[in-house]
C-alpha cells in the first residue's frame, strides 16, 4: 500500500516538472545544441556560405586558438571579470550592506533606494549616464578642473577601468541584497558574546561575522561571475570594445566575427569557448561550496 502511494507521488511529481524541463529543453538545450553544431561549420550570415556551408571539422577552433585577438579578448574578459565583480561588486556591496545594518532606518532605506535604483536602470541608458560622466568636456573633468587638476580622457587612456567602474556601479545592488539577508541571518548574540570576551570589530568581521555568510559569499560570487562574464550591451554601448582592443571582452568579439564578420560558424566556436568557460568557473564555485560546508 505504501508503496503504491509513493509510486503515484513520483508520477505526479514528474508530471508537474515535465512542462518546465519541456521549456528548457526547447529554448535552452536545443540552442546550444544547434550552436554547437554550426561551430563545425563555415556558415556565414551572408553570402554563398549562408546557404550552401560545408562542415569544416574543429578548423574554426583550431583558428580561434591561434588567433592572438582571442587571447587578449580573454585577458580582459578575465581582468573585467576579477575587478567589477568578483572582487568590486562583492567589497562595495558587503560595505553597502553592513552600512545598512548598522545605520539608522531611514538612512538604510534612503541608501537601499539609491543603490536599487542603478540595479534597474537599463544597460544602455547607464552607458549614456557614464559617457557623459567620463567624457572629456564630463561631469568628471569639470570636477577636476575645479580642483585645479587636468581633465583626464578617461574613456581613452583608461578605457578598462572605465568600464569596471561603470559595471560595480550598476552590478552592487545585487550584492547588497544578498548580503543583507545574509547579514540577518547571523546571530546577534553571538557578536554581543564576542564583545563582552573583547574582540575587537576587525576580529568579529573576520571569524564570526563572514565564516557565518560564507555559503552566501560563494552563491553571490557564481552568480555574478556568470552575469558579468556574459555581459554585452553595457560595453559595447560604452566603447564598442575600444579604443582599439583595451575593452573587447569575449562576448564583443564574438558579435564581431559573427555579426561585423558574418562569420556565423567562427561566432558560435567561440559562443561554446566562452560557455564551457562559465561551465567550468561553475564547477569550480560549487566544489569550493560544498568543501565549505
Amino acid at each position: 500500500m505504501f508503496g503504491m502511494l509513493y509510486s503515484n507521488q513520483v508520477k505526479k511529481a514528474r508530471l508537474m516538472i515535465f512542462p518546465a524541463v519541456f521549456l528548457i529543453l526547447l529554448f535552452y538545450a536545443g540552442p546550444v545544441l544547434l550552436a554547437v553544431f554550426y561551430s563545425f561549420t563555415d556558415k556565414m550570415l551572408v553570402g554563398i556560405k549562408s546557404k550552401n556551408w560545408s562542415f569544416v571539422g574543429l578548423e574554426n577552433y583550431i583558428v580561434m586558438f591561434r588567433d592572438k585577438d582571442f587571447y587578449l579578448s580573454l585577458l580582459n574578459t578575465i581582468v573585467f571579470l576579477v575587478f567589477s565583480a568578483i572582487i568590486g561588486q562583492q567589497v562595495l556591496g558587503f560595505f553597502l550592506a553592513q552600512l545598512c545594518e548598522d545605520a539608522d532606518r531611514h538612512v538604510a532605506h534612503i541608501t537601499g533606494l539609491v543603490v536599487l535604483i542603478s540595479w534597474v536602470t537599463p544597460e544602455v541608458v547607464v552607458s549614456f549616464i557614464f559617457f557623459a560622466f567620463l567624457n572629456p568636456n564630463g561631469s568628471l573633468n569639470n570636477f577636476l578642473q575645479m580642483l585645479h587638476l587636468k581633465p583626464v580622457a578617461w574613456l581613452y587612456d583608461h578605457a578598462m577601468l572605465s568600464v569596471i567602474f561603470t559595471n560595480i556601479w550598476r552590478g552592487t545592488a545585487f550584492s547588497m541584497l544578498m548580503f543583507q539577508a545574509a547579514l540577518k541571518s547571523v546571530d546577534s548574540s553571538v557578536k554581543e558574546a564576542a564583545v563582552i570576551d573583547g574582540a575587537t570589530g576587525g576580529q568579529i568581521l573576520s571569524r564570526i561575522t563572514l565564516p557565518m555568510i560564507s555559503g552566501s559569499i560563494m552563491t553571490n560570487t557564481i552568480l555574478i561571475s556568470l552575469q558579468t562574464l556574459g555581459l554585452f550591451g553595457l560595453i559595447y554601448a560604452l566603447t564598442g570594445g575600444g579604443p582599439g582592443f583595451k575593452t573587447t571582452t569575449l562576448p564583443i568579439y564574438m558579435y564581431d566575427k559573427a555579426f561585423a564578420a558574418y562569420q556565423i560558424g567562427y561566432g558560435t566556436a567561440m559562443a561554446i569557448v566562452m560557455l564551457a568557460f562559465g561551465m567550468i568557473l561553475s564547477i569550480v564555485y560549487v566544489k569550493k561550496l560544498g568543501r565549505d560546508f
